[in-house]
């Protein structure tokens, strides 16, 4: 499932394409025939995320909501010329498409995918925890998160994949964040300190940004470096799929050399250094 910096990446997108036209909204699959007919000839106001939940305002005051799960996809891409009058030809199961002449969104396989008003959005994202990536304030509240936390006997590992407890965190980041502040994985909520809290959602607000801006996980504060001076000289960027112990079961920590670990946390696998994550 994508992380939440995947969303926020994926709402720009359709903002910087369709945000504030009137594009062609259909579902060429026939699944989501009813809400395409409701959106098309209306106004895109305008795409925006909040953790793994993505919301299109339209006019009207109706808001596209979709959830991609664990097999959606959805792109932005430009029209080849060859197909500017006509559109591009449906490959797939196409269950929507938002389109005009220089720009076509397909989506695919998504978790959910419907039309729903205000009182709807406003609900479904406060069942969300608070976002690294949105403006702190309101619901967007990380002491929220830490009530939720210390309150819990379920261990740090889990609760940071909790969407409900933080939105918008997915393996890599809880795996790549604990290890960044020396914090055992496996420890219960209600014992993690309200600092420890602190250092790792203020981590998150500083790393996933990167993630909307690469499109690539960011950990390594090596990577980051040098991805900030290609990108502040201008030049293009291929960021490096490295981590410090996500996938690293077996081998060494980059840190202090000790053992990497693996476990099933979560339905997921959680890496962990059995030697330098002992913080309590």
């Amino acid at each position: 499932m994508p992380e939440g910096h995947t969303l926020h990446r994926l709402a720009r997108a359709v903002d910087d394409a369709f945000g504030r036209t009137t594009p062609e909204v259909s579902s060429p699959q026939g699944r989501f025939a009813e809400g395409a007919a409701l959106l098309h000839g209306t106004v895109l106001e305008g795409a925006w995320a909040h953790g793994k939940l993505l919301f299109v305002d339209f006019a009207q005051d109706r808001t596209l909501y979709v959830h991609l799960g664990l097999i959606g996809k959805w792109f932005v891409l430009p029209v080849d010329p060859v197909h500017a009058e006509t559109g591009p030809p449906v490959v797939g199961e196409v269950r929507l498409r938002i389109a005009d002449e220089h720009h076509v969104a397909d989506l695919r396989g998504p978790m959910a995918c419907t039309v729903v008003h205000q009182e709807e959005v406003a609900r479904l994202v406060d069942r969300q925890g608070p976002d690294p990536l949105q403006p702190v304030g309101g619901h967007n509240d990380p002491d929220a998160a830490y009530r939720k936390i210390s309150g819990s006997g379920k261990t740090v590992a889990e609760l940071l994949m909790d969407q409900t407890v933080l939105a918008g965190v997915g393996n890599i980041y809880r795996c790549e964040v604990l290890w960044r502040h020396r914090l055992h994985p496996l420890k219960p909520g209600r014992s993690l300190k309200r600092a420890s809290w602190q250092l790792i959602w203020d981590d998150l607000v500083h790393l996933m940004p990167w993630g909307v801006r690469t499109g690539s996980i960011i950990t390594l504060d090596d990577v980051l470096e040098d991805v900030r001076a290609a990108l502040d000289g201008g030049a293009a960027v291929q960021v490096p799929r490295e981590f410090a112990v996500y996938q690293r079961t077996g081998m060494p920590c980059l840190r202090c050399g000790s053992t990497v670990r693996a476990k099933v946390v979560a339905g997921r696998n959680l890496f962990w250094c059995g030697g330098c994550q002992r913080r309590t």
